[in-house]
């Protein structure tokens, strides 16, 4: 490229600008500092912008270095380099070049701040949001669209506890609506976020009023409304708006699906789906995830199978909603189907490999759900804690303790749960001193405090296995009032023990509590029955009838299909 000195070079480059490549940029570059164009705020100003729209600072960055300290002092040049940090990061340098300008004597105009405030959104910098605010009123810029439109959506993205006069669980809403009233110009995507917001915290009368008081909606405003009123369990005005729209989508559609479902309506629910003249994988995952929800388990395979059959291309949610019901029914062979179905779980994350591993562990085949564990790459510590109960559960208790401890070494951080499910391995396999260790090492170690659950498996731990006077102390010393586990726990501790006084003291604290739980009254009177005791344990039974409390008696489901998956899978496609 070959550009001339005239007295139209300076139109000519910035044309050029609009629509020429990097390389292209350079030269532009090597003519400007070779003529006067180099002082020309405005051509210097539109050249650094332009350079800034590739991507990268770094080139930007060297040339607004190279700017003398004339040019650094003009805020069109700042905004340049701003927006650019904004667009292309890192955002912490929008920031922080914001702080510079203002340290060098420079006042942000209503072009800088929008920049600036979206970039504190975006990395949670929400109290140098508000600070910014304090300018904006200062300067006047609160008026500006722009710059109002940034505040609106800083407070829309600002967790409750950033605000330090939140009150109410609508705090939040509260002060991005005062935002909205002030704004001048309001587009139908902001109404749409003000109704969402409203039904989202189950302010459901403000988001109507919202809703009615639009001067245009779209699609996008009637399924907002809709979803608000789906969220409160409001299925009748949901239903009603559903009929008054004049356009529906496949959101609409599956919004009702999920209404119903949620509701329990699974007929109607499923006649919506039905009638939907277009369905996308949301609204087949929908349906499926209200069966499980009510226990339909079977009618969700069912439903997978069409949609196999259908061709529709499942995704993450869908076979997590499936792998479930098959945990729940004991399908191992449709759940083996389904794995073979999942072409790459590993990038599907590891919710799909999680909830894997528990449908092999809940259908018996625990070394398979221990092969998946291996596979996983980014175990979250959801996943170690759900292997470590299925291997408990599966009496491979040692193995739990393994890997209960090797999540220690790797530096993960236990929660509650994973110590819930290590002490439940001990209790199952007898590790006593393990146990103790376990629980001694929660709040010392880290900084977990033991919750009732907690000291439920340590006392079932130490009752089960003759420590019957301990279990009692940590019953009498812990923060809690024991609850029927508690004392279902001793009470089996006093089986071990033939301890009669003691299991007629807990069953007195167990009256005490008023429940209709009837396993340990069983346990009771099994106690006495086992030492041949026969009119205490009448007598215990008695109870239970005077009570109604019927012992329930244990079930299992199993699917069988005599189809290998091999077959199903020539089926369904």
């Amino acid at each position: 490229m070959c550009l001339y000195m005239s007295s139209s070079s300076e139109l000519k480059i910035s044309n050029l600008l609009r629509k020429c490549s990097f390389k292209q940029l350079k030269q532009i570059h090597a003519f400007m500092v070779t003529t006067p164009l180099s002082q020309n705020i405005q051509i210097s100003s539109a050249f650094l912008r332009r350079s800034t729209e590739f991507g990268t600072m770094e080139y930007p960055n060297l040339i607004f270095s190279q700017m003398g300290s004339v040019f650094n002092a003009d805020i069109t040049l700042w905004n340049a380099m701003i927006r650019g940090y904004a667009y292309n990061g890192p955002i912490e340098r929008c920031i922080s070049m914001f702080d510079e300008m203002l340290q060098s004597g420079l006042k942000p105009n209503n072009f800088t701040y929008p920049y600036v405030l979206n970039s504190c959104s975006a990395k949670g910098c929400f109290q140098k949001g508000q600070k910014l605010h304090c300018q904006i009123v200062k300067y006047g810029f609160e008026s500006v669209s722009a710059v109002s439109n940034s505040l609106f959506h800083l407070y829309m993205k600002m967790p409750v506890a950033s605000f330090d006069t939140c009150v109410m669980k609508n705090g939040k809403v509260n002060d991005a609506r005062k935002m909205f009233d002030q704004m001048h110009v309001k587009p139908v995507e902001l109404w749409n976020r003000m109704i969402f917001e409203y039904g989202n915290i189950g302010d459901v009368e403000c988001a109507r009023r919202f809703f009615d008081g639009m001067p245009k909606r779209d699609v996008v405003s009637w399924n907002s409304m809709i979803s608000g009123y789906a969220r409160v369990g409001n299925v009748v005005n949901a239903r009603d708006l559903f009929e008054q729209m004049p356009e529906k989508n496949v959101v609409s559609w599956t919004t009702m699906i999920g209404a119903y479902g949620c509701s329990g309506d699974l007929e109607t629910a499923r006649k919506f789906f039905e009638r939907m003249p277009c369905r996308n994988v949301v609204s087949w995952n929908s349906m499926i995830s209200s069966y499980n929800q009510h226990g339909k388990f079977e009618e969700a395979l069912d439903l997978f199978v069409r949609m196999q059959s259908e061709g529709v291309i499942s995704d993450g949610f869908t076979f997590v909603s499936v792998l479930s019901a098959c945990s729940h029914l004991g399908a191992l062979e449709f759940g083996k189907w389904v794995h073979y179905l999942i072409k790459d779980w590993f990038q599907l994350g590891v919710i799909v490999g999680t909830t894997l591993i528990e449908m092999y562990a809940k259908c018996g085949d625990i070394d398979r759900a221990f092969t998946v564990f291996v596979k996983i790459g980014n175990k979250d510590v959801f996943c170690w804690n759900v292997m470590i109960k299925a291997l408990a559960i599966h009496g491979r208790t040692e193995d739990a303790i393994k890997i209960f401890l090797l999540m220690q070494k790797m530096g993960l951080k236990l929660n509650d749960f994973t110590f819930s499910s290590a002490l439940f391995a001990c209790s199952h396999g007898g590790l006593v001193d393990e146990g103790r260790k376990i629980f001694d090492s929660m709040e010392r170690d880290f900084g977990v405090s033991p919750k009732l659950e907690h000291f439920g498996c340590l006392i079932d731990l130490l009752s089960r296995n003759g420590h019957i006077e301990e279990a009692q102390c940590i019953v009498k010393e812990m923060p809690f009032d024991p609850d029927i586990a508690i004392w279902g726990a001793l009470l089996g501790g006093c089986r071990v023990r033939s301890d009669f006084k003691l299991a007629k003291q807990v069953m007195q604290r167990v009256e005490e509590l008023k429940t209709n739980e009837s396993g340990v009254y069983v346990l009771s009177s099994n106690i006495h029955a086992f030492s041949g005791q026969w009119p205490e344990a009448l007598s215990t039974r008695e109870k239970m009838e005077e009570k109604k409390m019927w012992k329930k008696a244990g079930s299992s489901s199993l699917i069988y299909d005599h189809k290998d998956d091999t077959e199903l899978l020539q089926e369904t496609l």
